[in-house]
């Protein structure tokens, strides 16, 4: 697969492995459609792509607000007339334990990790299955495989993404649409600054584990050589992506080894 003027739209592209993954589009002759919820960050990774006003689209999203779907799919299709690849890249994490955790924390993390993801590919999905092609993706984790101490919510939600593709996948399949879950391991990004503590507000901490991560250009670079290879599933970074395989063939192990993990750490 060719992604040469291919339109592609990645949400969450201001920072992190989205804007990792405007800069590998860019570089292999895509147009872009960059959403998140900061336009003056947008516009930043947009000149620092290199990318033509012909070539990209600005269009701030602010998922949580995913009623709003389908009518940013209307100006994307009113300035490129189609959808080729979507990236449903935007998302949240969690540092709570499951008695701190608030059920608003719980909403708000499925909110955003799932149900704007749904909602969005469901706008979008009509689109590809009238062109008969078009590539479909989510920025799950290797928490969606494995869950660990303080990640009950992030783990929930990217768990929840693999059933809801797996799903569909199964339906369209005769519609040349492919679908590629993305697990992230540990990547250099402000994922866990960002995150939401047990009572919802900004955990503020860059984890050791984090900042020692794969940096995002090499994570977008390999993103797009799973998709170009037609990988359904991805598995990107370190020694943590063992904890994939440790679950499916040795689970007594593995639930052992995340007992003991030190919660200060994760």
């Amino acid at each position: 697969m060719s992604f040469q003027n291919k339109v592609v739209w990645i949400t969450g592209a201001s920072s992190g492995i989205g804007e990792g993954m405007v800069h590998a589009f860019a570089k292999a002759g895509a147009k872009i459609v960059l959403s998140a919820r900061r336009e003056d960050e947008l516009i930043r990774v947009k000149n620092e792509a290199n990318l033509s006003d012909e070539n990209a689209l600005i269009l701030p999203f602010d998922v949580e607000k995913y009623e709003q779907a389908e009518e940013k799919v209307s100006v994307i299709m009113q300035k490129f007339g189609r959808i080729d690849v979507l990236m449903n890249n935007a998302g949240i994490s969690s540092r709570g334990t499951v008695l701190d955790n608030t059920m608003d924390v719980y909403q708000r993390i499925f909110d955003i990790n799932v149900f704007s993801v749904i909602a969005i590919t469901r706008a979008v999905l009509p689109i590809m299955i009238a062109q008969k092609s078009g590539h479909i993706t989510a920025t799950s984790s290797v928490a969606g495989k494995v869950g660990t101490p303080m990640r009950s919510a992030y783990a929930a939600s990217k768990h929840a993404l693999h059933g809801f593709f797996d799903s569909m996948r199964a339906e369209i399949y005769m519609h040349n649409v492919a679908i590629t879950l993305i697990c992230p391991g540990y990547i250099k990004t402000n994922i866990s600054v960002n995150a939401l503590n047990g009572s919802g507000t900004k955990y503020g901490k860059m984890d050791e584990n984090q900042l020692r991560g794969m940096t995002t250009e090499e994570c977008a670079n390999k993103i797009l050589k799973g998709m170009e290879s037609g990988k359904q599933e991805l598995y990107i970074g370190g020694k943590e992506v063992l904890g994939v395989y440790l679950k499916r063939f040795f689970p007594r192990i593995l639930s052992k080894m995340v007992r003991n993990v030190n919660m200060k750490t994760v």
